[in-house]
């Protein structure tokens, strides 16, 4: 298959650190693949939490990777660098990156590509890469969430939220979440979670407790608050239970800690980015989902859920939006081409 590429693109880019005023529209030069790696023809990619901290400037790309923002994207193959025998021109992908998704063509290493599910359309498939990556990872690998256990994760409205909801119902969980209006809990029990808590309105601590008359009913917590949550989560674990932070949109930074309860119940804290690892590791996170998690996805069991789409040029609204907390799942770039 023969396919036109051009020479420039359009792509976003932050003239600075700061807030939505430092993000650029501009154009770039395509880029080409080298070993290993594929041309993607973006037609959507996602907006995640790591965008607004990189455009802060606190989170920059690995040595190597593109300036230009973005983390996933889903749209077609249009050229192949050395070596790559998997895929071919033409096939349509989604697929994790270090960096560059906000673009029109962005380079992807072939085995962190995936195929987009037979239950979903190009589009809808760029919300999958960041998030599943994430979830799958660290609720299933890190934190072996187990059939018949109790699972919380807060945030239940956000795209790690509703995609961590639906794979652990999915593989037997009961399934607690907070989200920060009626509106978003209501949301988050379509999607399976078995309870859900407003935790601007409640104590995520107290109600779980009195809805499971337990003082420490939970198995495992996924968490990307931080600050004050952490000495509620810990407070929930039941004996063994595990704890996996992602992110803090609090503070990763505690008053005082008293380590005893780790002791005698013998709980684990643990936690991972996904940006930084080593490539291999990220093949063996992709390797799994393919065999584990893609099927579901293939069936419509489970999908990403995408709240709102803006034209490249609007990257200034997409992150005033996310900053808002005012979404329900994903955010998503388009590109135009398709």
């Amino acid at each position: 298959m023969t396919v036109t590429i051009p020479a420039r693109m359009r792509q976003i880019s932050f003239d600075g650190k700061g807030g939505p005023e430092v993000i650029r529209v501009g154009e770039g030069d395509v880029p080409l693949p080298g070993p290993g790696k594929v041309l993607i023809e973006v037609h959507a990619a996602g907006i995640n939490r790591p965008d607004i901290v990189q455009r802060a400037g606190f989170y920059p790309p690995p040595p190597g990777e593109s300036g230009i923002p973005g983390l996933e994207v889903a749209g077609k193959i249009v050229r192949l660098g050395d070596g790559v025998s998997q895929w071919s021109v033409g096939d349509e992908v989604c697929a994790l990156l270090g960096s560059g998704g906000y673009a029109e063509y962005a380079l992807a290493d072939a085995a962190l590509c995936l195929p987009v599910p037979k239950a979903l359309s190009l589009i809808e498939a760029a919300a999958l890469p960041e998030t599943y990556f994430t979830v799958y990872d660290n609720v299933f690998r890190r934190g072996n969430l187990q059939r018949g256990e109790t699972f919380l994760v807060h945030g239940g409205s956000s795209g790690i939220g509703t995609t961590a909801i639906q794979l652990a119902k999915q593989f037997g969980a009961t399934v607690f979440t907070t989200a920060g209006s009626a509106e978003k809990c209501a949301f988050c029990k379509t999607l399976g979670a078995d309870h859900a808590i407003d935790y601007k309105t409640s104590d995520f601590v107290d109600e779980i407790r009195k809805i499971t008359d337990a003082k420490h009913p939970v198995d495992l917590i996924l968490d990307m608050v931080g600050g004050s949550y952490i000495a509620k989560n810990l407070s929930l674990l039941n004996y063994d239970g595990r704890m996996v932070q992602i992110a803090f949109l609090q503070s990763p930074k505690v008053a005082s800690f008293d380590f005893l309860p780790l002791m005698l119940r013998r709980l684990t804290i643990t936690g991972s980015t996904l940006r930084a690892r080593a490539l291999g590791q990220k093949i063996d996170i992709a390797m799994g989902l393919r065999q584990m998690i893609w099927p579901l996805l293939d069936e419509g069991t489970v999908k990403p859920i995408v709240h709102a789409t803006f034209p490249l040029e609007e990257a200034r609204q997409a992150h005033e939006l996310m900053e808002s907390s005012a979404h329900l799942g994903k955010i998503l770039l388009l590109t135009g081409r398709s």
